[in-house]
């Protein structure tokens, strides 16, 4: 007898023999019974599934966060211990994390809750004792399932994250001119979208008035489709589309459980690349971690940003998947009055500074007052962003014209 009750239709052939011809799949195993989780883990063993992390009781909110971050295929969950706990892990799991398959195990298939397992987005629900050729179709199926979002994600668009080490240091300012010069530059879609929820200064920076923003369309994640957020968007003269931050000031962000992630997967299917102003990562900014193809972490050369930026760059090397870059930038660097060497700086942050932005103060004060971006004029920080935005878009960079980016 079949003791397997999926969710999904068979995509591929689920002979056992063919798991091992597919790329092995890493699992993240929950549940509160050894004896069980350990002979579902010996099972997994078999087809070259790859345990990377057992939670010997169900993680609590903060622990879920670390779990949800953690860069696997398959989270299993032990439904019996504790349905309805096991049941909101289900659900906080797929929300917060889309690209996981998670299954259930139980030793008893209750109809019922079959139905609310499927409703909180479990794509799985293995039946013990768990035979060796459910085991494998299940495996089959989530090594597909991530196979196939693996090429989306190829062909869509990058997501390319402008973070803070506090407040002030300018990512607002460079994350704007930053996309304008990425939209020339690329000839490409590109949109960039505030995510200082609460006061983005994103359409302030840009000369915009826009109808509508970010907190449009987290209040409506219900929406959410590639008609409502071309909908909410604002178009610059430059061709930049954007997503900024209300205008009202609310304590409250509004962002429903999986709408921010929603939100970003649809703008990325629309542009080429998604320029996110994440704010400042003492605020509270969102997790990028997962999402981001780059980080780029501004910070500027005084002492609390210094040992924010080392804090933050352990943080993201350690979180960020493999392929994803961090790129330090210091912002308002004058070489002529900086007190803390070049030597010193990446020292400290135990990671190289990617890019110098010149201070020019009067420049940049008089593009927030005017709404004008110094993207669109001939200024030393100008031509930083420039070279950024040719890296980006993968153009050559090194150009004898070029005179303000790396140390050296």
């Amino acid at each position: 007898m079949n003791r397997r009750v999926g969710f999904e239709e068979v995509l591929v052939p689920v002979a056992p023999q063919q798991v091992v011809r597919m790329k092995p799949v890493s699992v993240v195993m929950m549940g509160p019974d050894d004896s069980r989780r350990r002979a579902l883990a010996n099972a997994l063993g078999k087809h070259q599934a790859t345990i990377v992390r057992e939670f010997g009781s169900y993680p609590n909110l903060n622990h879920l966060v670390k779990a949800t971050g953690l860069n696997c295929d398959i989270v299993m969950i032990d439904l019996d211990a504790d349905p309805e706990t096991a049941l909101d892990l289900v659900e906080n799991i797929c929300a917060r994390n889309s690209s996981v398959t998670v299954m259930v195990y139980s030793q008893v298939a209750q109809p019922n809750l079959l139905v609310r397992c499927m409703q909180a987005g479990a794509r799985e629900f293995l039946v013990e004792p768990i035979s060796q050729d459910a085991l494998a179709e299940a495996l089959i199926r989530a090594a597909a399932r991530r196979q196939e979002l693996d090429r989306q994600k190829k062909l869509s668009g990058q997501m390319l994250v402008f973070l803070g080490t506090k407040g002030g240091v300018g990512v607002t300012t460079l994350s704007s001119n930053f996309a304008i010069a990425l939209s020339r530059e690329s000839g490409k879609k590109v949109a960039l979208i505030d995510l200082n929820l609460q006061l983005g200064d994103v359409a302030l920076q840009l000369g915009l008035k826009p109808q509508f923003s970010v907190r449009d369309a987290l209040e409506n994640s219900h929406r959410l489709d590639s008609e409502f957020v071309s909908s909410l968007l604002a178009v610059h003269s430059s061709g930049l589309s954007v997503l900024s931050a209300a205008d009202e000031y609310s304590p409250t962000d509004g962002v429903e459980d999986g709408g921010l992630e929603k939100l970003l997967y649809i703008l990325q299917d629309q542009f080429a690349y998604v320029v996110v102003d994440a704010g400042s990562a003492a605020a509270g900014a969102p997790p990028m971690t997962e999402l981001a193809d780059a980080i780029y972490l501004v910070t500027q050369v005084d002492v609390p940003s210094l040992r924010n930026a080392q804090r933050i760059v352990s943080h993201l090397q350690s979180a960020m998947p493999d392929g994803r870059r961090l790129e330090v930038i210091v912002n308002r660097y004058d070489g002529r009055r900086v007190e803390i060497s070049q030597e010193n700086i990446e020292k400290t942050l135990c990671a190289p500074v990617k890019w110098k932005m010149p201070n020019d103060y009067a420049a940049v004060h008089r593009s927030q007052n005017t709404g004008i971006p110094v993207a669109s004029e001939n200024l030393p920080i100008s031509k930083v962003l420039l070279q950024m935005a040719k890296a980006a878009c993968g153009k050559d960079t090194d150009s004898p014209k070029r005179r303000f980016s790396l140390f050296g």
